[in-house]
């Protein structure tokens, strides 16, 4: 079976949308996902950006918040703005991560995107701890794997390998055979591309 990388930051606006449309789109597709969360901050500051390129440019940040709205509105998504903006999405990307490991890592994932963009929460440990309890996952262990040295370690590991590939935004769907398709309105192609 085929299959594509999906890169997403929980920061991620874009990401929100790509996250609650890949599964059922690569299903149909008969594309298996692998979901690969890491860390848009440490590839910003190697490009000399302390912010999301969002925040550095005005009328880019303005744009895309407008657009955000009108495909949350044609995809049926709740959408509310959080602040502030960037989220820090160290903590739920290392909760993502040992969710991966344990199985409900991907639904944790479409969760906790709906929790910040959605009903515009903070993605702090509060509300992820929420999040957990919702999906009647225990959120003591699952804090306690998200800590661990060797889930921080996996996490550093897959920034680090983002970056090494060329991985410069979020979301970005990587295809076996290595084409990079960056940004949620590329999800189709790159599907269409892995299926081929």
């Amino acid at each position: 079976m085929a299959s594509l990388e999906f890169w997403y930051d929980l920061a991620s606006t874009y990401s929100y949308l790509a996250a609650t449309r890949i599964r059922p789109l690569a299903e149909a597709a008969k594309v298996t996902v692998r979901f690969r969360p890491f860390l848009l901050g440490p590839i910003f500051k190697s490009q000399g950006w302390d912010t999301s390129p969002f925040n550095l440019y005005e009328a880019k940040g303005r744009h895309m918040w407008r657009d955000l709205e009108r495909e949350c509105e044609r995809l049926g998504l709740p959408f509310r703005r959080p602040n502030p903006f960037p989220q820090n999405s160290l903590f739920a990307a290392r909760v993502a991560m040992a969710g991966l490991e344990q199985g409900w890592g991907e639904d944790f994932t479409v969760a906790a995107f709906r929790a910040e963009f959605g009903d515009g929460r903070s993605i702090d440990e509060l509300t992820l701890t929420a999040v957990l309890t919702g999906m009647k996952i225990d959120p003591k262990a699952a804090l306690a794997a998200a800590h661990s040295d060797s889930n921080k370690a996996a996490l550093r590991a897959q920034t680090e390998e983002a970056q090494r590939r060329g991985i410069f935004g979020a979301p970005t769907f990587v295809t076996e055979d290595g084409e990079l398709f960056w940004g949620n309105d590329r999800l189709e192609r790159a599907i269409e591309w892995a299926a081929r």
